[in-house]
């Protein structure tokens, strides 16, 4: 008897998730205030490799005025390019988070599988964070807005940032059968 009423009590528990599902994953997800915080400590990361290593590195090759046609394709705002890219790419492959992220607990996930695919990576890492800061950022507050908490980057490339410490109730409810 006891075994029948644990069943019905998973029964119940798998319709209130199914109807639940949106304002779960509201919690679930890292919201814009995480997000941004996160965003904050990784460009203050990224600044002090430019300060540390890149300008010296600049200086010391004497290409530290260097400019092609004009002062935007500069030598150091090329290097502040490369390394803000390769730093969000390169994290994002191997962890699956940032420095930022990593503190604060969060990490990438894919809606197409279990691993990012290195074409999701660049197009979310590259392509939308690229499109995102040409107006200014605005984009980036469609993370505050949308279900799971994604921005224009994150729809671009089928991905969003989950909090860690709820990775495995959300992998439940998503293979959860959908009963009604």
């Amino acid at each position: 008897m006891d075994y029948t009423n644990h069943n019905e009590n998973d029964g119940q528990l798998s319709s209130l998730i199914h109807h639940q599902k949106n304002d779960l994953q509201k919690l679930l997800y890292a919201g814009f205030g995480s997000r941004f915080l996160a965003y904050i400590i990784d460009l203050i990361v990224i600044w002090s490799v430019n300060t540390i290593v890149t300008r010296p590195l600049l200086r010391l090759v004497n290409l530290e005025d260097a400019e092609l046609w004009v002062p935007m394709f500069s030598a150091a705002n090329i290097t502040t390019s490369i390394i803000f890219f390769a730093y969000f790419i390169l994290m994002t492959k191997f962890f699956r988070a940032t420095l930022g992220k990593m503190i604060l607990g969060l990490s990438v996930v894919s809606f197409k599988g279990e691993a990012l695919s290195n074409g999701q990576i660049i197009f979310r890492e590259c392509i939308g964070r690229y499109i995102s800061m040409a107006i200014l950022g605005i984009p980036y507050l469609v993370v505050a807005f949308t279900k799971r908490h994604q921005g224009i980057h994150d729809l671009f490339a089928d991905t969003s940032v989950i909090k860690n410490k709820f990775r495995k109730l959300n992998d439940t409810i998503e293979e959860r059968p959908q009963t009604v």
